[in-house]
């Protein structure tokens, strides 16, 4: 019993560490870790985009229809997720409110701008099957990583990417 309790523990542990779970700033997150989930997002995406568009132009079987829905809701499903990261761990978690006249003011106009634009491109990966809007994001993506993150934190980015 007591092996299932600890094994139990562990799994809670570590879905926590994959999904940002709260509201709560506990600090047990790994900021890179949230790029890369999102680049590999976009890749699930960008797959179900090629997916759907190559099953549309096929006969439209009943087998052929349902492999489309079940393209369509994963790929709603990961465009949605950076979006979850986006407003829920970055905007609300990680990049602190500057004021007019407060140092790094202008960092975090640009910062806040790019987030923008980041859940602006990923509702378009929602919205349409045009791959370009997968480049938009992962070009978000990078611009957010060099202006974020420090020298260490964009090796440690690098590492989690292979």
């Amino acid at each position: 019993m007591k092996k299932i309790g600890t094994l139990f523990l562990k799994l809670i542990v570590f879905i926590s560490f994959l999904y940002p779970h709260c509201q709560v700033p506990c600090g047990i997150y790994d900021d890179a870790l949230r790029i890369v989930q999102m680049k590999e997002d976009v890749t699930t995406i960008r797959n179900g985009m090629g997916k759907i568009n190559g099953l549309s132009t096929q006969s439209k079987s009943a087998q052929d229809m349902n492999q489309i829905i079940r393209w369509v809701n994963t790929k709603e499903d990961h465009a949605s997720h950076i979006q979850t990261i986006v407003s829920d761990y970055f905007l609300t978690q990680r990049i602190k409110f500057k004021d007019v006249g407060q140092e790094d003011r202008e960092k975090y106009v640009q910062q806040t701008t790019i987030l923008h634009q980041l859940l602006v491109a990923a509702m378009k990966c929602r919205q349409t099957v045009d791959e370009s809007n997968c480049d938009k994001v992962l070009s978000l993506i990078d611009e957010f990583s060099k202006l974020y993150f420090d020298e260490h934190g964009l090796k440690h980015l690098k590492e989690l990417e292979g």
